[in-house]
């Protein structure tokens, strides 16, 4: 774990509100969380599976039937 300097702000309840650091600190602490960063995921639209599938019943009247089986 890397040590930085710093220093804590607090109010007048003695809570603490903030944490001080050297901008080059901040610096580095900003380049290892890049590093960190996974690369984003393309968005995935379900919209390109429209109509791909060609149902022979109402899926609701299917699923009655289907549950009453259970009965």
């Amino acid at each position: 774990m890397l040590h930085f300097k710093k220093k804590i702000v607090t109010d007048e309840a003695m809570r603490p509100v903030a944490v001080l650091i050297d901008y080059q600190d901040w610096q580095k602490i900003e380049k290892l969380l890049a590093e960190c960063q996974l690369p984003k995921q393309e968005e995935s639209s379900i919209s390109k599976y429209a109509g791909v599938i060609k149902l022979t019943q109402d899926p609701l009247e299917y699923q009655q039937q289907i549950r009453d089986e259970w009965q």
